[in-house]
């Protein structure tokens, strides 16, 4: 990752986003198995299929548009509770970066924050609900602290990723609160929010 992020920086990034949700089907299909209604595989397939299509022909010149149109590509592909949220996420992201042809390490970190917020008003969940934003919302703050702190573009990513895996691991001994999973009670202890999974596996494709 460079300090400059171009279009086809982002083309990649999301390229290899979708590489990595195909790649993890059936890891995800199993821990949605195991907590939920057991289709979170199939919908990273849908949602990888459609961020491959939609890279393979929209020009990322105006990266807000560019982000806002992925999460509309998505939303269309995967009507999921999983797709709306990161077709949410997109959509937010694209919202802070409308008229860029170009991010700073200080617009991702602005991207991100705004991708959990839109999240979080989506899912109406909180940290402790045991969903994808207990793996979000510290790799947000993480990736934002290392950038107003000085570090460079690779060490903030590395940050990032460690904030949400350590946000992963902390609620996987709970009880999921939110959605399908809640209904499962105490068969969710211990075992590995599917949201939160698929959230390190995007952003380390993300990190490159």
């Amino acid at each position: 990752m460079t300090q400059a992020i171009n279009g086809r920086d982002v083309t990649e990034a999301v390229l290899r986003a979708a590489g990595a949700l195909e790649a993890n089907r059936e890891v995800l299909q199993q821990l949605d198995q195991a907590s939920g209604d057991g289709d979170l595989g199939i919908t990273a397939g849908k949602i990888a299929a459609a961020l491959r299509e939609y890279a393979a022909s929209a020009e990322a010149d105006d990266l807000g548009k560019y982000l806002a149109a992925a999460g509309m590509a998505v939303n269309r592909a995967a009507s999921s509770t999983m797709g709306t949220l990161l077709a949410t996420a997109l959509m937010r992201a694209g919202k802070e970066a409308r008229g860029l042809s170009e991010l700073t390490p200080m617009d991702l970190a602005k991207l991100l924050n705004a991708a959990d917020l839109g999240i979080q008003e989506r899912g109406k969940a909180q940290l402790g609900d045991k969903t994808i934003v207990d793996a979000l919302h510290p790799a947000a703050e993480a990736f934002d602290a290392a950038i107003k702190g000085g570090a460079a573009l690779p060490e903030a990513a590395e940050a990032m990723v460690a904030a949400a895996e350590r946000g992963r691991d902390s609620v996987t001994p709970l009880r999921s609160r939110i959605g399908r999973a809640s209904w499962q009670g105490e068969r969710t202890e211990g075992q590995v929010d599917p949201g939160c999974a698929a959230l390190v596996i995007v952003l380390k494709a993300i990190q490159g």
